[in-house]
């Protein structure tokens, strides 16, 4: 039964949103980060990540990272100023200790913006961190 399924919590792993200076546009872009801030690494790390409200959506980007070390971070995908308006979610499905975890994390919109930026775990910059 479905009561019966031990579903591990997520701890310490994190989507961020990072404004950063892309040196070949020379401007400066929004892009989305997940942040392993436990001390063991994350394997087969799948992402699936979409933006959506009650009129639009996006189509649906997937990501995959081999092998996430412990206490790092690692670049999802650039975030287009349009898509900021939108609902960002992104589904992280992951194996830790040969267990499967995922969690669903969301930007709302108009939250990824540089006067709600905060000092994020691993990242040296400052940025905002999905719920």
């Amino acid at each position: 039964m479905k009561k019966d399924i031990i579903t591990p919590e997520v701890k310490d792993v994190h989507v961020a949103a990072v404004k950063v200076y892309n040196e070949q546009f020379e401007t400066y872009e929004w892009n989305a980060y997940l942040i392993n801030n436990t001390n063991k690494a994350l394997e087969m790390v799948l992402i699936v990540s979409r933006g959506f409200d009650k009129k639009r959506e996006t189509s649906l980007m997937r990501h995959k990272i081999q092998i996430l070390p412990a206490k790092n971070f690692a670049k999802i995908e650039f975030l287009q100023e349009d898509v900021l308006q939108l609902n960002n979610d992104f589904k992280v499905t992951y194996f830790e200790d040969s267990r499967m975890m995922e969690k669903n994390f969301l930007f709302k919109p108009n939250s990824i913006r540089e006067s709600a930026a905060v000092s994020l775990p691993i990242i040296p910059e400052k940025g905002i961190l999905a719920t």
